[in-house]
């Protein structure tokens, strides 16, 4: 049975370990990577606004495709999910969730009172959106439909007409309710990939958001947006960011703003790690007793642990053999998925260490025998 248990997922934070595979972040920037820190002293630490710094929003508006009044910055991705739950579903309103997913982009709605329809994607089918059992699950009371593209835990790219067809069933089912693309991991491309560009601007129903964590590396920046083309609804955001948080760290908005105007740069370094780190993953996957879903973009996929190799009583033997070699993969059941499958980050580690790391999780699916 599918379990879902996101709490786990602090350890990523709180508890280190000397080969992490369950992160999906890039490489780390550093301070000295974007500016002088000295230049920062005169910086005066006030409010900032609540839309977000001007140049910071028109930046990110020139990507997306959208006014820079259509970008409203947050505190990392998860406090836009946070504010488009509150200002969407009321009393009695429903939200339908696509699983596995971002724990939060479940818990949040969940935590504001709001029943929340699940509607799983398949491994077997290669994490595609199931468009048919989406639409049979909304309803005249939905509305908040929540989907990510790059997926997070599988990488897996919602495609534009998948998304367009998801559109129409919401239109035709579900006529008030909003739909959330979660393009946190867009920019993250493999080699000399071009990103996809953004369906921030495809339709007034939709919403996106993003960060600068993933795909950048500057998770500590906490530094998030999503985009509207609804004004009324963009009112609504900003308000309640407003009562809630105020406004962003300007220290974070400035940073923010040095690395778009950076991106360039920094997205083809990682471009081609990320490259080179799914290459050899993919080739030592064929050599292991696992299944992959080859991902689309990010740096993370899923692998599982097929049932003739790992029975049911097997598989939390495994993560105990790995945990027993300094090692960690992101089970499943953070996301929403079955055990057997457990997500893995390769844009986190440097070369040497991500290979030592596939080193150590062959020898715990080896078993107990395993070196």
């Amino acid at each position: 049975m599918t379990t879902f248990a996101p709490s786990a997922m602090t350890t990523l934070i709180d508890v280190p370990v000397r080969y992490d595979l369950a992160e999906s972040t890039c490489p780390a920037l550093r301070l000295g990577d974007l500016v002088d820190p000295t230049d920062l002293k005169d910086l005066a630490l006030d409010y900032g606004t609540s839309r977000g710094d001007a140049e910071l929003r028109a930046l990110i508006a020139a990507d997306a495709g959208v006014d820079a009044e259509q970008v409203l910055v947050t505190i990392g991705a998860v406090e836009a999910m946070y504010l488009l739950a509150h200002a969407t579903c009321g009393p009695g309103d429903r939200a339908l969730v696509v699983t596995p997913c971002f724990p939060p982009t479940r818990t949040v709605p969940e935590g504001l009172g709001g029943p929340v329809d699940l509607v799983p994607m398949s491994f077997d089918e290669g994490y595609r959106l199931p468009l048919d059992r989406i639409a049979a699950a909304l309803t005249p009371r939905t509305r908040l439909v929540s989907v990510a593209s790059p997926q997070n835990p599988s990488g897996v790219r919602v495609t534009d007409d998948e998304l367009r067809a998801l559109l129409a069933a919401v239109q035709e089912r579900a006529p008030d309710a909003v739909v959330l693309v979660d393009e946190t991991y867009r920019m993250a491309t493999y080699g000399d990939g071009t990103p996809p560009a953004s369906v921030a601007a495809m339709a007034p129903r939709v919403v996106t958001t993003s960060s600068l964590s993933k795909s950048h590396g500057a998770a500590g920046l906490r530094v998030g947006w999503l985009t509207t083309t609804d004004p009324d609804l963009y009112d609504r955001l900003r308000e309640a960011k407003f009562v809630s948080t105020i406004a962003c760290p300007t220290v974070d908005e400035i940073l923010a703003a040095q690395v778009l105007r950076q991106q360039a740069d920094i997205l083809a370094t990682r471009g081609q790690r990320l490259r080179q780190a799914l290459d050899e993953l993919l080739r030592w996957a064929e050599e292991q007793p696992v299944e992959i879903v080859v991902p689309d973009g990010g740096a993370l996929c899923c692998l599982r642990l097929p049932a003739d190799r790992f029975p049911d009583d097997a598989v939390g033997a495994f993560y105990d053999r790995l945990a027993e070699r300094d090692t960690r993969v992101a089970r499943g059941s953070w996301f929403g998925e079955e055990d057997r499958v457990f997500r893995l980050g390769f844009g986190h580690l440097a070369p040497d260490d991500f290979t030592a790391a596939l080193d150590r999780l062959a020898a715990a699916l080896a078993g107990p025998t395993g070196a």
